[in-house]
């Protein structure tokens, strides 16, 4: 990854993601440093969000800088036929780094493409989420006792439209994972995704059952809501949507390292029991937002975190 942009984690190497875990690691212990003073940030949303959005502007709140943007696209230019690229080099005259959701796969490229002003993809329509990637590598590594390598992740629900799952399995593919893929045929993990775990040697099993067996060989499971806003067919999505909900009793036997991530927001696919359970992990999971996003900005910026206390 060039020190300039975070487009896709496709971006990253190996060294990518553990230095920008490392830096996420001395953000937790001392988020708030004036790192970003002086340094103007546009949070541009074409797309709603709530932890995203507030994770970055904390971020950046929380390292001195500024932030401008939007969260509603009909009150900009936009709604009165403004093109991307005309909104991207205006505000690229105002910010330092451009953070922005969008609706189209491929806009953050378009992005990055048309301006010198680094550009952090918020996620993409269906296709990728960087950032909410580093986040959950950095989860997990912090429930699995500071490893990464060897595990096995069991996905469920939306892997169709997913780009949180999407964006996982290229963040693992360098830590030997195996991968359980748990969804409806409606729903079922892309071919895409499923040629690049080929690619990798990375192994993986498809399943349309949600069963404790394939919980209990897991070390993570990660649910994931069925996403409303992809459907075009309401009545597809009223087919699938309460398909997969996981409850507390599913997960007695699993493994003690075992923990529950979501990238949130919840809707009925994990029951409100497991929330008191120490394996459910999706709310602090949410908080390592703040702290790998401190990690991103900087590393976008080329800016030298310093040595953490550990």
């Amino acid at each position: 990854m060039s020190h300039r942009n975070l487009v896709s984690i496709d971006d990253c190497s190996k060294d990518d993601i553990l230095r920008i875990l490392n830096s996420a690691v001395k953000f937790e212990e001392k988020p708030n440093r004036a790192l970003l003073k002086g340094k103007v940030v546009a949070t541009l949303f074409f797309e709603p969000s709530t932890r995203t959005r507030l994770s970055f502007e904390t971020a950046v709140n929380r390292l001195d800088g500024r932030v401008v943007g939007f969260q509603d696209p009909s009150t900009t230019s936009s709604a009165k036929g403004e093109t991307l690229k005309d909104t991207i080099l205006m505000v690229s005259n105002y910010a330092d780094v451009i953070i922005m959701r969008h609706y189209l796969e491929g806009a953050a490229r378009y992005a990055s493409e048309v301006t010198d002003v680094p550009v952090v993809n918020a996620g993409d329509g269906a296709n990728q989420h960087p950032t909410q990637t580093l986040l959950d590598l950095y989860s997990i590594r912090k429930t699995q006792k500071n490893n990464l390598d060897n595990l096995t992740i069991t996905m469920v629900g939306d892997l169709k439209y997913g780009r949180t799952v999407h964006s996982l399995i290229v963040g693992m593919s360098h830590f030997s994972p195996t991968f359980h893929f748990v969804a409806p045929e409606e729903l079922r993990m892309p071919d895409e995704q499923k040629q690049f775990c080929d690619m990798h040697g990375i192994s993986y099993e498809e399943h349309t059952a949600f069963t404790e067996d394939v919980i209990n060989r897991s070390d993570i499971l990660y649910m994931t809501r069925v996403q409303r806003e992809r459907f075009t067919d309401l009545m597809e999505y009223e087919r699938v949507k309460n398909v997969y909900i996981l409850h507390n009793r599913m997960l007695e036997k699993s493994r003690p390292n075992l923990h529950v991530l979501h990238p949130l927001p919840r809707v009925n696919e994990i029951a409100y029991d497991v929330d008191d359970n120490p394996k459910a992990y999706y709310i602090q999971q949410a908080r390592n937002g703040l702290y790998a996003r401190e990690a991103v900005l900087c590393d976008v910026l080329g800016i030298n975190t310093g040595k953490s206390n550990s």
